[in-house]
């Protein structure tokens, strides 16, 4: 009797929580915060990844180490600085310093050879340098510059990639040859795959697709993602098991992939929301990459259930401040496996202009 008086009491809280003090708290930011920070506990998570991603990127800025995330945002600014019209005689003097100091600390500590995003801040900060009107503050910086990759050039001259990496005018005979109609034809091509043959899926071909998606716009050229890939069978139907939409047809699944987010890759919180939006961007390239070889995926959904999220993050070893953000599915398609039809929402619904 007392059993059921307690889960009764407990079932009227639960409801009360859920779905009427909500009614109330919705009308102000003030009070929905106290309803999520005291009541509901569904962005604790998030609240302390995005926390901790901000203090590790700024106790990185600080560092003798460097931070390589802040470089990269920084090296993008230059870039867009150097490709302005008109161009300002003298610019980015408020972030100078900082990239100065980030660019000596990763210079001492990354591997320089082989890696095109250090030739990649080479180049940009030549270019800035070489382009930059007189200015004493940009001047100190300059000689610091020449100092730190002293010799550089010679080691660039046998690179695989000799054209400076820098801002450049696109070219018409280094355009696809894709129309419209071809690539249409490929999009409705892309289907979610749920049934797969028993084909082992190559590696080479899962690693062209990354590189496609790593041609994805990103928000300062950060690329706040991995894709962590399991081919091996027992890892995969253990990862298999942790998101929804996976019952029925998760035995059946050759390789398993899992976005992971970094917040750590942002300063503020404003820029909270990115890891969401680069990592859907570089999956969308790599779906149909993956169509091109005659490869199939399904994405799946990744649920924001604490209890899913603490086995996702024992699984992949994941820090504070990173996110498992969606999964993926990849294999040959069975032929005899049929796909949902998915009839998409007409134009006039999803457009509007001005």
């Amino acid at each position: 009797m007392l059993h059921k008086l307690t889960a009764k009491v407990k079932g009227a809280s639960y409801s009360f929580v859920r779905n009427k003090l909500p009614k109330y708290c919705h009308r102000s930011r003030l009070l929905s915060s106290i309803y999520y920070g005291v009541f509901d506990k569904s962005f604790a998570r998030e609240h302390q990844a995005v926390l901790a991603g901000r203090i590790k990127h700024v106790e990185e800025a600080s560092q003798e180490k460097g931070n390589y995330f802040l470089m990269v945002r920084n090296t993008h600014r230059l870039e867009k600085g150097l490709l302005m019209r008109p161009r300002r005689a003298v610019f980015a003097k408020e972030y100078i310093g900082e990239t100065m100091d980030n660019f000596e600390s990763i210079w001492n500590h990354k591997e320089i050879s082989g890696n095109p995003q250090m030739k990649w801040f080479y180049d940009v900060l030549s270019s800035y340098f070489e382009s930059a009107g007189t200015d004493p503050d940009i001047e100190k910086y300059q000689e610091r510059f020449k100092k730190k990759v002293n010799g550089f050039d010679t080691a660039m001259a046998r690179a695989d990639t000799p054209v400076k990496a820098v801002p450049y005018h696109r070219l018409q005979e280094q355009s696809s040859h894709i129309t419209f109609e071809e690539f249409y034809k490929l999009t409705r091509q892309r289907r979610s795959v749920r049934w797969f043959d028993a084909r082992p899926v190559p590696r080479e071909l899962i690693d062209k697709a990354v590189l496609a998606a790593n041609q994805s716009p990103s928000a300062c050229n950060r690329q706040p993602y991995e894709f962590r890939i399991f081919d091996d069978p027992a890892l995969v139907q253990e990862v298999t098991k942790y998101p929804m939409g996976t019952s029925g047809y998760g035995h059946n699944i050759p390789v398993m992939i899992v976005l992971v987010g970094n917040l750590d890759a942002y300063f503020d919180e404003r820029d909270r929301h990115v890891i969401y939006i680069d990592a859907s961007l570089a999956a969308m390239s790599f779906m149909l990459a993956l169509e091109t070889m005659g490869l199939s995926s399904c994405s799946i959904n990744w649920p924001d259930v604490e209890e899913k999220e603490v086995k996702m993050e024992k699984f992949l070893k994941l820090k504070t401040q990173q996110r498992a953000l969606m999964c993926m599915a990849v294999g040959y398609s069975d032929p005899e496996g049929m796909v949902a039809f998915s009839e998409k929402r007409p134009l006039d619904q999803i457009r509007q202009y001005n």
